[in-house]
């Protein structure tokens, strides 16, 4: 892994593509989980509407941006955002010949987003993307730090593909938040639009997880269904620390680089993508 001089992680896009072969996954992918394998169907559905949202709103401001090292970061930010929608979009066409309503939540969400857009300020939407990229961040660190997580996720491409966004999440982390405080984003505005999320975001993901989990026959199936969600109770995303970490954004003069992730990035970044990584005969 590398950094720039101010110690920023480099972020750059990486020439990728994933493959998802007909029976390459189990309908419930999530290590036969019911209800993780749907909750993360739909995370990877909102994704690619998701990615070119947080584009559109750091690159309106990216004429604005001085800083030479920050004008980089933003172009990486953007390339690597660009390739996770493409990627995802991949994912999603697999998962909906599974049965996953992905191509529905994807129209859904586009419309969301564009009436966001219409009605609030490029200064908000900019705000709301950078405490999106937090809630990103918190999960993609957990992933990549709890042996848990990544258990769930078995041996699958979806595990390659997710541990891969992981990496660039947290390499870019704190683009759009250095983005939105260098054109004057007032931490009144930024802790406001985050406390609004950490509501809205969970509701939405539960809401249309059980939407989704009701037009799959597996959900009447009580004993399976009450094991996951009993299972769901313990997971590595829902814990304390996890919840400690999403809020800390709400504290003032938070920074997400409060947290150090160097030992984390360059282990992963070795393990995938150095000279014998698992992921290397991925890049193009």
């Amino acid at each position: 892994m590398t950094a720039d001089h101010t110690g920023h992680p480099a972020v750059h896009a990486r020439r990728i593509r994933f493959n998802y072969p007909v029976a390459s996954l189990d309908r419930h992918f999530v290590q036969g989980d019911l209800v993780m394998s749907h909750v993360i169907a739909h995370l990877s559905a909102v994704f690619p509407e998701g990615e070119e949202f947080f584009v559109r709103s750091v690159r309106h401001y990216a004429d604005q941006i001085t800083d030479p090292e920050l004008k980089e970061r933003v172009k990486g930010f953007v390339g690597q955002e660009i390739t996770h929608g493409r990627e995802h979009r991949s994912l999603n066409e697999r998962l909906a010949q599974m049965g996953y309503p992905t191509a529905r939540v994807d129209r859904m969400v586009r419309r969301q987003l564009k009436f966001v857009e219409r009605r609030l300020s490029p200064l908000t939407c900019l705000a709301m993307t950078a405490a999106d990229e937090h809630f990103t961040a918190v999960f993609a660190e957990t992933l990549l730090s709890d042996e848990r997580a990544q258990a769930l996720l078995g041996t699958t491409e979806v595990r390659s593909m997710l541990l891969w966004h992981a990496i660039e999440e947290s390499e870019h982390r704190s683009v759009a938040f250095d983005v939105y405080r260098a054109v004057g984003g007032s931490e009144a505005r930024r802790i406001r639009v985050m406390r609004f999320i950490r509501f809205s975001f969970p509701l939405s993901v539960a809401i249309y997880s059980i939407i989704s989990l009701l037009g799959d026959r597996a959900t009447y199936h009580p004993v399976r269904l009450f094991r996951s969600l009993a299972a769901l109770r313990h997971s590595p995303f829902l814990t304390r620390a996890v919840f400690r970490r999403v809020g800390d954004y709400t504290r003032v003069g938070f920074h997400p680089d409060d947290v150090d992730n160097t030992a984390l990035l360059t282990r992963w970044t070795a393990e995938l993508f150095g000279e014998h990584g698992s992921l290397v005969d991925h890049l193009q």
